[in-house]
């Protein structure tokens, strides 16, 4: 590793929930009101079972960093919480027609909480020469329409999401597309991620660097055996320029 981790990089490819924004303020209260509207649509009180399905303690409002609420697409996850509402439910109709009623998606813009000024940051990271990218397990109108509202969609070269018809992390599909969409070799980019599928798809894509930020759902033991560093968040990649 170079003094200089970025050294060598000409792409910087972020994670967006836990790496950009606050995953808990996106997803956490999510999942608690679904699990309300589901024993509304139900009659039943399925709301602990598709919790513990999902990877969420309502208790302590954590997410589990390998669970399916962490690494799972949406439309992974609406097929999960109909199979746990099948167990409550006569048939498969009927479960389908409660998830359907209770289903919603977060606003990702009232929700989007960022864990640093990223107009700045990717103001700083372009005035180097470098190129951005961010590859995410969301889905593209949702992110595009987070990422516009905090001023920072115009300043993407790529934006890879979970329904792009690609297989997402931790595969290496979607950083090899943002690496092919902004003109640049995998060895030369970097994945910057709060999880270890975010690691993983870097590794198996070939990346120059492996960064893991501390920001999300995984603890930095988690992230370093996958990493070439872990910072505690995304404000300090201006330090390693």
């Amino acid at each position: 590793m170079p003094d200089r981790p970025l050294q060598g990089i000409d792409l910087v490819v972020f994670d967006k929930d836990g790496t950009l924004l606050d995953f808990g303020a996106m997803w956490g209260g999510w999942a608690h009101e679904l699990g309300a509207r589901l024993e509304l649509t139900t009659g039943r009180p399925v709301a602990p079972d598709v919790w513990a399905a999902i990877g969420y303690d309502p208790a302590s409002r954590v997410i589990a960093s390998r669970g399916p609420l962490a690494v799972g697409t949406m439309g992974q996850l609406a097929d999960l919480v109909q199979q746990v509402v099948r167990r409550w439910c006569p048939n498969v109709a009927a479960a389908r027609r409660a998830v359907d009623a209770a289903w919603f998606e977060p606003d990702p813009v009232e929700r989007a909480i960022p864990l640093t000024d990223l107009p700045a940051l990717f103001s700083v990271l372009r005035s180097t020469g470098r190129s951005i990218a961010v590859v995410t397990n969301d889905d593209r109108e949702p992110t595009a329409r987070t990422l516009a509202a905090l001023g920072v969609l115009g300043q993407l070269s790529a934006l890879v999401c979970a329904d792009d018809g690609l297989a997402v992390k931790p595969e290496a599909d979607t950083f090899l597309a943002a690496c092919e969409r902004a003109g640049i070799e995998p060895a030369c980019a970097a994945m910057v991620g709060d999880l270890p599928v975010d690691l993983l798809m870097a590794r198996a894509a070939g990346a120059g660097r492996a960064i893991g930020v501390a920001s999300g759902l995984a603890s930095p033991d988690e992230l370093e055996p996958l990493s070439d560093l872990v910072l505690g968040s995304v404000a300090e990649l201006p330090s390693l320029l």
